[in-house]
């Protein structure tokens, strides 16, 4: 609909596997105030996930709220009369094992999944299955089926000097082709529902200090059927403030890597082998060039720079053997390397960006060819939050670093990963171009966004405890550095 989810995945799940009601709620029951019943033997998580499936079956249209009320049991009774159960409200075994199969098909069949829209902040789900990625505006991004008659999209106003109240007094009134059947505003979130043009649509906004985000969906009578409980369940599962907004679609930075005028203009290169005399006693090295990786998930997966890992035949992470996949994402200068082979502890990743001036150590395995094998730690803070030309993906950082430290970890003296060191400022060039030399200008990719391309990818990663207490450099350093490996590219393509 042009006029216009950080949701808990386990609330979509009842249980992984069919389980039986606690002995408090069974029959025996039956007579008694059931509502009263589940709700004082029952977890709460249970009772959202309760509420979520019978979403999806079509039998629930409330809030997961986790309070089961005359319309949860009214869902629970709709359910059993559709499948032959006994019209009485008492949940058995039997009833959420089914409950579960037909929640499961069709959740599946849509392909649900929670999505994080880089251009708004939001996290929504969409019906993988039925739509794809159709561009952005100015103010959002858009998903559209292939046959048009779904759409699905994000919007966040933020500059406009909007109010929530004076967007929905716009949205939910009535107009020629548009019939609004159901509206409500309450505190800072309002929904509306309705039909214009021929299609149905949702609208959801939630505004936090003037920031006002939302998401629509819009659909025709072909797909009726499969919208209705998607919609129930995207607007219950929809997070408005899941985290902060891409300032654009692609910073100077990543631009500049994109381009490749990066490596040659105003940023060191990736380490490149130093040449070495020829001969019986001394071959040269055998990798083309270097880089530094660092655990980020259980099995196996690890983080490093694009520009460190995209041109090769093979990615060899130090001696674990040759990475399995590579995953690249050059917009961004961030890559994923996989090995089958045990790793380390992941190291826990702040989400959000970190403090103005806060102590950073940057490891990594810096000119590889020249200094010795083992990692390498510098010292420096966090000089400013944004990078090259305001870039918002990018750190600047004091501590010095050299071709082979891409990739690496920038932690802080908790042993939390706050960024991913990826460029030097080439001194030589800017002193070209200036008269100037510059001293420790150094730039890391923001953790939040090295947790979107974690996402994006379904990388389990583990987010770091915000209180976990600051150490001594060395301590910091023993905490992270048996997960840090250095990452050699064979061979360019």
């Amino acid at each position: 609909m042009r006029s216009m989810l950080k949701a808990v995945l386990a609330s979509l799940v009842i249980c992984a596997s069919p389980v039986a009601l606690p002995a408090a709620v069974s029959p025996a029951f039956a007579s008694t105030d059931l509502a009263s019943a589940y709700n004082d033997n029952t977890d709460q998580a249970f009772r959202i996930g309760l509420q979520t499936r019978l979403a999806w079956t079509g039998d629930y249209d409330g809030t997961f709220d986790g309070r089961v009320g005359p319309q949860t049991l009214r869902a629970i009774r709709d359910f059993q009369a559709r499948n032959g159960f006994s019209a009485d409200g008492v949940m058995t075994d039997t009833f959420l094992k089914k409950v579960i199969a037909d929640s499961d098909k069709v959740r599946d069949g849509l392909g649900f999944r929670l999505v994080r829209d880089d251009r708004t902040g939001v996290r929504l789900g969409l019906p993988a299955a039925l739509v794809s990625p159709a561009g952005e505006t100015e103010v959002g991004s858009i998903w559209r089926s292939a046959d048009s008659g779904v759409e699905i999209e994000t919007v966040r106003f933020h500059d406009e000097g909007y109010s929530l109240e004076g967007v929905f007094n716009v949205l939910s009134a009535n107009g020629e082709n548009k019939k609004v059947s159901f509206s409500t505003i309450s505190g800072d979130v309002f929904t509306i529902r309705g039909q214009e043009d021929g299609r149905s649509f949702l609208i959801r906004f939630s505004n936090r200090d003037g920031d006002l985000r939302g998401f629509s969906v819009a659909w025709n009578k072909a797909h009726e059927a499969e919208l209705k409980p998607y919609t129930v369940v995207a607007a219950n599962t929809f997070d408005p403030f899941s985290g902060e907004p891409r300032a654009d679609d692609i910073g100077p930075v990543a631009k500049l890597f994109r381009s490749g005028r990066a490596e040659g203009v105003a940023f060191g290169e990736r380490e490149q082998p130093a040449p070495q005399p020829q001969g019986p006693a001394l071959a040269a090295p055998g990798f083309d060039s270097s880089g530094t990786g660092f655990v980020v998930s259980k099995d196996g997966w690890l983080l490093t720079n694009a520009h460190v890992a995209k041109s090769c035949k093979t990615v060899l992470v130090g001696d674990l053997g040759a990475a399995s996949k590579v995953v690249v994402d050059e917009d961004h200068d961030l890559a994923l390397v996989k090995v089958d082979a045990a790793v380390g502890q992941p190291l826990p990743i702040v989400v959000n960006k970190p403090r103005l001036g806060e102590d950073i150590l940057a490891l990594g395995f810096p000119l590889r060819s020249i200094l010795a094998d083992s990692l390498n730690v510098t010292r420096g803070n966090i000089s400013s939050l944004m990078g090259l030309m305001n870039d918002a993906n990018y750190l600047q950082i004091s501590a010095p670093v050299q071709p082979g430290n891409s990739g690496g970890p920038l932690v802080d003296l908790a042993g939390r990963v706050v960024g991913v060191v990826t460029a030097k400022l080439n001194a030589v060039a800017v002193a070209d171009l200036t008269g100037d030399i510059p001293q420790s200008i150094n730039f890391a990719i923001r953790p939040d966004a090295a947790t979107r391309f974690l996402e994006e990818h379904n990388v389990a990663f583990e987010t770091a405890d915000a209180k976990a207490p600051l150490e001594s450099v060395p301590d910091a350093t023993a905490k992270v550095q048996d997960s840090i490996y250095p990452v050699l590219c064979l061979g360019s393509k």
